[in-house]
């Protein structure tokens, strides 16, 4: 039974915490403790309501039986950082442009008592380990649920991509993209990525503007380790982000390995909408 639920507003999409207040008021009349642990940004021209009672996520996670957001897919990706490896699923509600992560839009947050209910499933998400290895020693560790990206700040970049030891292709162009199937609709996509049904266990890589023809996405199995060797980039600094994050810099002979991790996000699903008709609405095309 649930009896606490996270609210998790990006207070520069939620004007004043309107709409988290209306979740906050559904969820008490269901019976079921409500905790709003507000996203804040630095350049919020909102203020917190004084009536509304706040926390932190991170302080309140031991106890949440579920985190609802109120956003974009961003404050989605960040509800999933902070709850990653925890038995804790995400609704989303959509508030920004896309929302491909979100399962509810706006007007649509009455089926929140469905899900109080108990009237929904759960959809697993994969996401992946990254590490940057450099002389043979890794410097660095994350986790991404969308994609890891590796670009050149100003000019190309010369990268080598192997697949389990094995070369897969070679290129000079802006970057690569390692994603997820939940990423696939995210940089990917817009770099002409394939769009991969999220429930799959995929590997997607694409090419980010690539000098060479043969350069083209590949989608691999969920157990492969592919890495991402930096050429000589000599004055142009070369950058790697992970779930579109603070950037890291690389340095030559560099190397980004991913793998699928042992994570995964855990997405409510409420079967009001097929993933076929989330595409089709959010790209404005018909089929």
């Amino acid at each position: 039974m649930m009896k606490r639920v996270l609210l998790y507003p990006n207070i520069n999409r939620d004007q004043n915490l309107a709409l988290t207040q209306e979740v906050v008021a559904m969820l008490t009349d269901c019976g079921v403790e409500a905790v709003v642990c507000p996203l804040y940004t630095a350049n919020s021209s909102w203020a917190i309501p004084q009536t509304l009672s706040v926390s932190t996520l991170d302080d309140e996670l031991d106890r949440a039986d579920m985190i609802i957001t109120f956003g974009g897919d961003g404050t989605i990706l960040r509800a999933a950082r902070a709850a990653a490896g925890l038995p804790i699923p995400i609704l989303g509600v959509n508030m920004g442009s896309k929302g491909f992560m979100a399962e509810l839009e706006q007007g649509d947050i009455d089926l929140i008592r469905r899900v109080v209910a108990g009237d929904y499933t759960i959809n697993r998400r994969m996401m992946l380990d990254v590490e940057i290895v450099r002389g043979g020693n890794a410097v660095y560790r994350d986790f991404a649920l969308n994609d890891v990206v590796v670009t050149g700040l100003t000019k190309v970049v010369n990268l080598t991509l192997f697949g389990d030891g094995q070369v897969i292709t070679s290129f000079s162009g802006d970057g690569v993209i390692v994603a997820t199937p939940t990423g696939s609709t995210a940089y990917s996509m817009a770099a002409g990525g394939p769009i991969v049904e999220p429930s799959t266990a995929n590997i997607i890589i694409t090419p980010v503007c690539a000098h060479v023809l043969a350069a083209k996405s590949f989608v691999l199995a969920s157990d492969r380790r592919i890495s991402v060797e930096l050429g000589a980039v000599k004055a142009n600094p070369a950058i790697m982000t992970v779930d579109g994050g603070a950037y890291r810099n690389l340095l030559t002979g560099d190397v980004v390995n991913v793998c699928k991790s042992g994570k995964e996000t855990l997405l409510v699903h409420l079967a009001n909408r097929s993933f076929y008709k989330k595409v089709s609405e959010k790209l404005g095309e018909r089929f």
